[in-house]
Parts: structure tokens; sequence; C-alpha cells
């Protein structure tokens, strides 16, 4: 009971001390862990992080023990461990900095040219376009890669097509995309309401997860949605399947209701739910 009584009163102590900014400190901490581990899960850095635990396993176990050599090969590879782990982790590395900077304040989504309320309308008429080019292909089994830009700018992928620049229209996607035009085999990009470029090579994912039903498109869709905020419409030439790609995750097998739908709400603004008058609410009148 003494022993006890004195583990408690040693928790008492400590707790009074503890003041508020220790507590958001803690708290802080534990959100960053949080979503770090978030980021990692599922991914090849949560293989390299076991790894690297057994090393400060093996470690620890020849340092008690008296294994002198191994000990001594084990510090030298810790010495270099922090360049190591910048090389072996640049693309988890970059993925994550990429997913901080384009994360979403305030719950905003839209198009970067969305600054008037015609934007709204200019929205709906591409989405109209994009669905109704998708339904066309679908019928015609013609594949198609088409991406919305939203906040983060393809430069980089833009570089490797064609600029078109061209305004958007169903007619213009399709022949884009019919087989013996000159760029349809590669990705189309969708900048505000316009189609800015064609042509354009998309990088593979990298996640070995993926089922092996989908083809280089939707592994080229999946690939550009896991390090940018793009939606991705995919038509496969195989099946005629339309999907949605977006944060590494795909969607299947949608309608050209579902599609649009979901092009809606990852392209408009959220709008504001608007207050129940409660003057205009009938009265309830007890007979």
């Amino acid at each position: 009971m003494d022993l006890i009584n004195s583990f408690f009163q040693t928790i008492l102590s400590v707790v009074k001390t503890i003041q508020v900014t220790d507590i958001i400190d803690i708290l802080l901490v534990a959100f960053l862990l949080y979503k770090g581990i978030q980021l990692i899960r599922e991914t090849r850095a949560e293989q390299l992080i076991k790894g690297i635990l057994l090393f400060v396993l093996a470690y620890y176990i020849s340092t008690v023990v008296g294994l002198k050599a191994m000990s001594f090969i084990l510090i030298n590879i810790f010495q270099f461990g922090v360049i190591a782990l910048v090389v072996v982790f640049q693309p988890e590395l970059r993925s994550v900095l990429e997913h901080v900077g384009r994360s979403s304040m305030g719950g905003f989504k839209f198009f970067s040219f969305y600054d008037g309320k015609d934007s709204d309308t200019r929205m709906r008429n591409v989405i109209y376009a994009v669905c109704e080019a998708a339904q066309s292909l679908q019928k015609d089994r013609i594949g198609a890669l088409i991406l919305f830009e939203r906040k983060t700018r393809l430069g980089e992928i833009v570089k490797t097509g064609t600029i078109v620049n061209a305004d958007i229209s169903s007619e213009i996607i399709c022949n884009i995309f019919y087989p013996k035009a000159p760029l349809h085999d590669g990705a189309m990009i969708l900048r505000e309401d316009r189609v800015y470029a064609a042509g354009c090579f998309l990088p593979l994912s990298q996640n070995q997860e993926i089922s092996r039903e989908l083809g280089t498109r939707h592994r080229a869709a999946l690939g550009i949605s896991e390090s940018c905020d793009v939606l991705v419409v995919v038509v496969s030439e195989e099946t005629g399947v339309i999907s949605l790609v977006q944060n590494g995750v795909i969607k299947r097998n949608l309608t050209i209701d579902t599609l649009r739908v979901a092009l809606e709400k990852g392209l408009l603004p959220e709008k504001p739910l608007a207050k129940k008058d409660k003057k205009a609410e009938p009265k309830v009148t007890e007979k």
C-alpha cells in the first residue's frame, strides 16, 4: 500500500506542475504524430521505418551484450543515416510537402478563375462538356484521360505535351481523343474554362497494391493524383467504364449523372447552408 500511495503521490505532484502551455504542446505534438502516421500509412515509408526500428533494436542488443564489432558498424550506419533517409524517402517527403502545401483552408474547392458570379455558370458548362464527351467516348469505346487543374499548377506536365488553349466543348474533347488524332495518346489538361494542353505524359503510380485490371491510363491518373490536387476523369478503351480519380483514390463504374455530381462537388465552392427563417415557418395549432 505504501508503494501504491507513493506512486499516486508522484503522479499527483507531476500533474500539479502541468500548465496550459504544456497541454497545448502535448496536443500539437500528438496531432503532428497522428498526421505523420496518416501520411506514411500504406506506403513504402512504413516498411522502411520498420527496418530502422530493427536497426535500433539490434544496436541496443549489441551494446548490452558487448558485441563491439557489431556496435561499431551500426553506429557508423546511423551517422550517415540522415542523408540516406533523405535519399530513400525522397518520393515520400515530396508527397508530404505537396500534400501540406495544397491542404484546403476553410473548405474552399474551386478553380483559380473562380472570382465572379458568372464563374459558377462557366464551371457548370465545363462539367457539362466533359460529361457529354465522356458519354460519347464511352459509347464508341475510345479511351480518354482528362485532368482538371486546380490549385497545383501542372507546368511540368504541360511541357511534355502540346499547348492547345482552346475553348472547351464536348466536340473538341472527342476530336482530340479520336484514335487517329495526333494528340490522342496522352492526357488532356483543363485549366480554368479552357482546354489548355493535350498529349501530356503523366507519372505512373508506384502503389504495388493497384488491381491488375487497371491499365496504364488508370495508373497514370492515380500517379498524378497522389502528388497533385487534380481531378482526373478516365474512360477505359477496353470496357468503356468511366472512372474518377482524386487523392490517389479511384471511383469506378460511374454513370454520367454520378460523374456530374462528383465533379460539381469537387470543383464548385461549397455554398453555406441557408438559415431557416423562423417567421416563415407555419404555426401549428392544436385543436
